[in-house]
């Protein structure tokens, strides 16, 4: 193992106090140092360390109360570093392509444009660009004792091949799900968040799918009282023009069932008190409907009484609909998790969940994947923990 003091990794110890210099002087301790852009040292990571074609900028070293330095690093396609460890930890935040990160467990992270990974203490970890594309990554990394990182050997091409496989492979099969089931999911997703372009795309893989063109529409009725009417109403015109367009191509798109008429037996008010308790497992009460009663009325009467019994999509899809554009909206966790706990309720297996995840993730975006993957972990027991309240 080769230990290195300073800088980003071994530089210090190769030039120096250089670090120490190159900034634009403060006249007094409590002034602001700037370092100019390019007056930090650029080089090219040493073959001992670094495998293929690997470019580091500083940016800034540590100094007497900041124990961390800063630097570009860019690795080429195929580029990576060897195994390593920081005594302090270090932080990868990508600002170009896409990076990969191992550790000794075999688990590889990938993670793209925007997002950090944080690399805790001693833990033994590489990282480098895909096969096929560059990738720049800022990284900050701790100092401590004056030491920044122990290298150790180096990443062999099959072991890298290998951990690029696995961080492609999807978390769960999507196959779980039905190609119909499959096709709510950017549907709803993309009427929630209002890109149609993506949606009209999407309308045509749910058609294709066997997606009956009511059952598009209902979505998007059903998605009116999570996204808004505006959001819904721009749902449906998207629909109309995908369905108007494809019949002038000679499609002859299935219509569906119509939903059923509104009970007249019942008023919607009972009706949604049942469907509501039927779908959540137990009567709804709780502080904030006993500070806004009339939310739950109108919950009860609208959402659950002539939404959810409206047929045509039944409570599963509906879920899966619901799922998907709560995912794809800010602000929204709360309710995301309790409708994953409907999910279960209404029969959609916990392999079922996690393959709506995934769909999000591959079809409208890894950010809404990651937010429903997370939801998922928070709402769902793990199989140690499960097998814990078994026992």
């Amino acid at each position: 193992m080769q230990r290195n003091n300073g800088g980003l990794s071994w530089l210090l110890g190769l030039m120096g106090g250089i670090f120490g210099q190159a900034g634009i002087a403060a006249d007094t301790p409590s002034d602001q140092v700037l370092y100019p852009a390019g007056s930090q040292p650029s080089f090219q990571g040493p073959e001992a360390y670094f495998t293929g074609d690997v470019e580091v900028r500083m940016l800034f070293p540590e100094n007497e109360t900041a124990h961390y330095s800063g630097a570009y690093v860019t690795f080429q396609p195929a580029a990576r570093t060897a195994w390593h460890q920081h005594p302090a930890g270090q932080h990868m935040i990508v600002t170009s392509g896409v990076a990969l990160t191992g550790t000794r467990d075999g688990r590889v992270v990938e993670f793209q444009e925007g997002e950090t990974v944080w690399c805790p203490s001693d833990v033994d970890h590489w990282h480098g660009a895909t096969p096929h594309a560059p990738m720049t990554h800022l990284v900050i990394t701790g100092s401590l004792d004056g030491e920044n990182v122990t290298w150790k050997e180096k990443v062999g091409d099959a072991d890298y091949l290998d951990g690029y496989r696995a961080a492609q492979q999807a978390p769960a099969s999507i196959t779980a799900l039905s190609a119909r089931q499959q096709a709510i999911v950017p549907i709803a997703a993309f009427t929630a968040k209002g890109e149609l372009e993506a949606l009209r795309l999407a309308i045509v893989d749910g058609l294709d799918a066997g997606l009956t063109i009511n059952e598009i529409k209902e979505i998007a009725i059903h998605l009116y009282a999570y996204a808004g009417f505006p959001r819904a109403l721009n749902g449906l015109a998207t629909l109309k023009a995908v369905v108007d367009a494809r019949a002038a191509a000679g499609h002859d798109d299935p219509w569906g069932d119509e939903a059923p008429a509104t009970p007249i037996d019942q008023d919607a008010l009972e009706r949604g008190k049942a469907v509501q308790t039927e779908l959540v497992g137990q009567p709804v009460s709780g502080p904030l409907f006993d500070f806004a009663p009339a939310i739950n009325a109108f919950l009860q009467s609208h959402l659950f009484g002539d939404l959810f019994a409206r047929g045509i999509l039944d409570y599963r899809d509906r879920e899966i609909a619901t799922v998907a554009a709560l995912a794809s909206l800010d602000g929204v966790d709360a309710q995301l998790g309790a409708h994953l706990g409907i999910a279960g309720n209404v029969g959609l297996t916990e392999t079922q969940i996690r393959a709506l995840a995934v769909v999000l993730r591959e079809r409208v975006g890894r950010r809404e994947g990651h937010r429903a993957e997370q939801a998922i972990e928070a709402a769902l027991p793990s199989a140690d923990e499960a097998s814990a309240t078994d026992a």
